[in-house]
């Protein structure tokens, strides 16, 4: 391998290493980045109910397909 492919490669190494640090959060637990595309987002608190989560939206957005993600 060439000299200066190597020193690219190690600094990609360290830039990834670097990124992968500052996906963890404080409890320890690691994150992932997710990117989508969509129409339009919303950002809710989960509410009880029963013994599951529920997230109301708005009645527009019966029948499409949505994706929930998680990130606390």
């Amino acid at each position: 391998m060439p000299p200066e492919s190597k020193k690219d490669a190690t600094a990609e190494d360290a830039g990834f290493e670097e990124a992968a640090e500052d996906a963890i959060d404080l409890s320890g637990k690691i994150k992932v980045k997710f990117e989508i595309y969509g129409e339009e987002m919303i950002e809710k608190k989960v509410k009880s109910s029963g013994n599951s989560g529920r997230v109301y939206l708005p009645p527009n957005w019966v029948g499409h397909h949505v994706k929930i993600i998680r990130i606390d």
